[in-house]
């Protein structure tokens, strides 16, 4: 079995990061996006991956290359970038019609059982419930678990069970053959061959694709979620407390600390990341992602996403204030 993973989107709701690095090498809880969803599949017992790249690809590939060596990785270029069906598509030279594929965005994290979906014989989509479906693709379902229609992010939804984007073929050839046609006659919607409308003729074809529920669904489209995915995730991962002993500083987990890192005077967490060989002095950090090789002085951070060889130096205040004051530097 195959598993195509598209990491060929340039990321804009995650800029200023992704200005220079692809959006699945972005880190969370020690690690980055692309690392927890290859980590989490090589546990389950896959090794045959097919990656598709584009915008900063060679870092993927790099990425890839070194830290899993013992993988079969393949990587195909989308170029120009058209969606997430004509992704899947470039990749059907590296999958044998007959095969089975399992289909895996490369910006999300989920959480599901890989053995029950290959054996449930047919076709499968991931789902989960969310408030406002508006901003995903949408499954209809009736009561077998069976998908009766699809639809990319409805105006108005007829269901709130969200893709997750996941996405298992029993036979590899048949979302390639209804892409083939799809491609083939220009059917673009918004400008981008969409995975779920080639999923939707499959439906209304007659294909048998049955929805099944994940677990967690963490998002990392944007700073809010991104923050919200390490957080979580740090809580999942991380052992707590942790033998960390940096000079006067308190640590408050779950945090993730890279090696190499040197912290003194400090208040470090809850739920901060930071990365390897990163410098940090006279400063508070909490729910926070720091990248590596950057250094930190004299900094109140909250809330906040800093990159990798950053430098930010904040105010050093002194001051004697009385009982009973309030300050607000708001």
């Amino acid at each position: 079995m195959k598993t195509v993973i598209p990491v060929a989107g340039i990321g804009t709701k995650l800029r200023p990061h992704t200005h220079t690095q692809p959006k699945a090498l972005v880190p969370v809880a020690g690690k980055p996006i692309l690392a927890h969803i290859v980590d989490s599949l090589i546990e389950a017992g896959q090794r045959d991956f097919v990656f598709i790249i584009g915008y900063l690809g060679d870092k993927i590939e790099s990425f890839i290359t070194e830290r899993y060596p013992n993988i079969r990785a393949t990587f195909v270029v989308q170029e120009p970038r058209e969606g997430t069906g004509q992704a899947l598509w470039l990749a059907r030279d590296q999958v044998d019609p007959e095969e089975q594929m399992l289909v895996v965005l490369g910006d999300t994290i989920v959480d599901f059982d890989v053995e029950s979906v290959i054996r449930s014989g047919c076709h499968g989509v991931g789902v989960k419930k969310v408030d406002d479906p508006r901003n995903f693709g949408v499954a209809e379902i009736n009561e077998e678990g069976m998908v009766t229609r699809l639809h990319e992010k409805p105006n108005i939804p007829k269901s709130n069970m969200a893709l997750v984007g996941v996405y298992y073929f029993h036979r590899a050839g048949d979302i390639m053959d209804t892409l083939d046609a799809i491609i083939g006659a220009g059917e673009r919607i918004r400008d981008e061959y969409n995975l779920t409308d080639a999923l939707s003729r499959m439906v209304s074809q007659g294909a048998q694709v049955r929805a099944f529920q994940v677990g967690n669904w963490y998002d990392c489209g944007n700073k809010n979620s991104l923050l919200e995915t390490n957080a979580v995730l740090l809580k999942r991962t991380v052992p707590s407390p942790q033998g960390f002993a940096f000079n006067n500083t308190i640590i408050i987990p779950p945090v993730s600390i890279a090696p190499g890192c040197d912290i003194s005077n400090s208040i470090i967490g809850p739920n901060v990341s930071i990365g390897e060989r990163t410098i940090v002095k006279s400063s508070i950090i909490s729910d926070s992602i720091i990248g590596s090789f950057s250094q930190l002085e004299t900094a109140v951070l909250n809330q906040s996403v800093v990159g990798s060889d950053s430098y930010l130096k904040g105010l050093s205040q002194s001051l004697n204030i009385g009982d009973s004051t309030e300050i607000d530097f708001s």
